[in-house]
């Protein structure tokens, strides 16, 4: 790997991963983690570290939709505008200026 690692995550392989976890472990139903039930629970019970996995796979599933929402928003940012012509403009206008700074009006850096 060439130190550059992706961000991308995939709530889907988090779920089965757990899900197979708590299946195999054959503990019954978890509390949620933190709450009175969870605290209530022996540190050694496997209830209390498989409750806490099960609560991390939302935290992946908020990730993996935060980054879906923002590869949908800069693809409508990307066709919303024609941003080559955009950026051929603004370097014109810089070159007018830069060639004729008589022009540039007062307090305009």
């Amino acid at each position: 790997m060439s130190g550059i690692e992706s961000r991308q995550v995939d709530w889907w392989s988090c779920h089965t991963f757990i899900d197979a976890m708590v299946r195999q472990a054959s503990v019954g139903p978890l509390p949620i983690a933190g709450s009175p039930s969870w605290c209530e629970l022996a540190e050694g019970d496997p209830r209390k570290l498989l409750a806490l996995a099960a609560a991390g796979e939302h935290h992946v599933l908020r990730v993996e939709t935060a980054q879906q929402a923002l590869t949908e928003t800069s693809h409508h940012i990307a066709v919303a505008a024609d941003w080559p012509s955009i950026a051929r403009e603004i370097q014109q206008r810089r070159s007018f200026y830069a060639d004729r700074p008589w022009l540039r009006r007062k307090g305009v850096a």
